[in-house]
């Protein structure tokens, strides 16, 4: 089987789980059909590239599945010309896919390696209106102005208030936060005033924030 016929079958499979899972918004299918899921990830794992399951990336991260990326991206209710601030690149599957929807995204990462790698995906796939920096995801991105949108992929060990500021009226931002038991749940924070208004939603895999900038990587 080619690469062009496995990536449209894999698709196909993922389209249908979505499809049974309630998840049919035309915008965001569409942004995943346009967003070849194994241009993200090496060689070795392009069988897995639509599975239901995490793969294993550079510096010892981990790229979610195609499915939870629908899931969270779904959740964010991401509008035609909208800022989104994306915590944590990874692959950076999550933050192409929504380039596709929203006018601007900033994806920070604290390795190089994955930074250039996604800047290099991005670049391929003609995704002008994504910014990729390496930063500390903890402090956010100062000095880009106020995002309607913000979303983590490392987990908080509690509500992540700094961010209240970098969110514009009536943002979303979207933050794993730890549990005792060490699982971690996504939160929906909605900006109400200087405050979050906190919905828990479902558990994610995601790990915790490791502060700064890798030295290595």
């Amino acid at each position: 089987m080619n690469a062009r016929l496995a990536e449209k079958e894999g698709f196909a499979g993922l389209f249908l789980r979505l499809r049974a899972e309630g998840l049919a918004d035309k915008a965001l299918l569409t942004a995943l059909e346009q967003t070849p899921r194994t241009l993200f990830l090496s060689a070795a794992y392009a069988d897995s590239a639509y599975q239901d399951r995490l793969v294993p990336i550079d510096c010892g991260g981990f790229a979610e599945s195609a499915d939870l990326v629908a899931r969270l991206v779904a959740t964010m209710s991401i509008e035609p010309g909208q800022r989104v601030l994306d915590l944590g690149t990874g692959s950076g599957f999550l933050a192409a896919v929504i380039a596709r929807m929203a006018e601007r995204v900033v994806t920070v990462d604290r390795y190089k390696t994955l930074t250039q790698l996604a800047q290099q995906r991005f670049a391929h796939l003609g995704l002008g209106n994504i910014v990729s920096r390496q930063a500390d995801g903890l402090k956010g991105m100062n000095g880009e102005g106020s995002f309607d949108r913000i979303i983590a992929t490392c987990a908080f060990d509690g509500m992540p208030r700094q961010f209240v500021d970098q969110l514009a009226t009536g943002g979303v931002m979207l933050a794993p936060l730890l549990r005792e038991d060490g699982g971690a749940v996504m939160a929906r924070l909605s900006k109400i005033g200087s405050r979050f208004e906190r919905e828990d939603l479902f558990e994610v895999p995601y790990r915790a924030f490791i502060p700064g900038v890798a030295a290595a990587l």
